[in-house]
């Protein structure tokens, strides 16, 4: 009977095979079930009867096992990605989850993150040069004051990411919704942007200077004393977006002058805010 037990909690514990706290966990509860079954037929009950009682006393272990594992995966993780003042330079992280990771101050130049899950990471003070983050979540990550030249971010996810005082030169964002952004006080002159969504971005004093974002959504958008001189919005969507320079400078009005609204559609108080800063909305539709 003893062979039925140990059975019985092979099956169990199979899909778990190499995780230490759940092996640990396999030995007690086995000599605690061998324990309990002497008990049983020693009351008087018959083997079955035995095996049945002792396996039901331990209730639902398959979700207790589950749970075990999913913690002691989630603290190795947490153990293997602090990757701080390391030198990385080309090493593939393609399809990791790396959830609040630590990669600060380290070169990770050319770097492969195709579609790996890095919620939560922080790459600060990093040279982050060519690397690669298409399709990775890059939710709640903190990549401020970094070499992001070249860095490609197409179809990444983008939530409440900051990019603030990063350098953007050549880096390239395609097929992105970027939802409640951070790109304040960042040059964004040769950055690249295509077909995409920006929700809640903030682009507070950063330097957008011949930038074009022809034909994107812009939804809750800040340009607040942005550098947006002969920047381009042809058949853009603008809702809710804010322009707001500086009392003391007219260098911001005057740049508003110079971007090109030809075939955007805008809201009415989008509309008007531009308006009283005497932009050229001659072919803008008013929604």
């Amino acid at each position: 009977m003893n062979e039925k037990l140990t059975n019985y909690l092979n099956e169990v514990f199979a899909a778990y095979e190499g995780v230490r706290s759940v092996s640990e966990l396999k030995a007690d509860l086995h000599s605690d079930l061998q324990e309990r079954y002497r008990e049983l037929k020693a009351e008087g009950k018959d083997d079955e009867t035995a095996l049945e009682m002792t396996i039901d006393s331990i209730g639902d272990i398959e979700q207790t096992v589950l749970e075990v594992a999913n913690l002691s995966r989630s603290l190795e993780r947490q153990v293997l990605t602090n990757l701080s003042a390391s030198n990385l330079a080309e090493s593939d992280f393609a399809g990791v989850t790396a959830h609040k990771g630590k990669f600060t101050s380290s070169t990770l130049r050319g770097s492969d993150f195709t579609n790996a899950d890095l919620t939560g990471s922080s790459f600060k003070s990093s040279d982050v040069k060519d690397a690669r983050f298409d399709g990775a979540n890059l939710t709640d990550c903190s990549l401020t004051t970094l070499d992001l030249a070249n860095a490609s971010f197409n179809e990444s996810t983008l939530v409440r990411t900051n990019f603030s005082k990063s350098w953007l030169a050549g880096a390239t964002f395609t097929g992105v919704h970027l939802t409640d952004v951070n790109l304040t006080m960042t040059a964004l002159t040769k950055t690249f942007f295509e077909n995409c969504v920006f929700d809640g971005v903030d682009f507070t004093s950063s330097d957008l200077t011949g930038q074009r974002f022809d034909g994107q959504i812009f939804i809750g958008v800040k340009f607040d004393r942005a550098g947006l001189k002969e920047a381009s919005f042809k058949g853009a969507t603008l809702k809710n977006v804010s322009f707001q320079g500086s009392l003391l400078s007219k260098k911001y009005y005057r740049a508003i002058k110079t971007i090109c609204f030809d075939g955007a559609t805008m809201d009415k108080l989008t509309f008007a805010a531009l308006k009283g800063m005497d932009a050229d909305l001659s072919k803008v539709t008013v929604i």
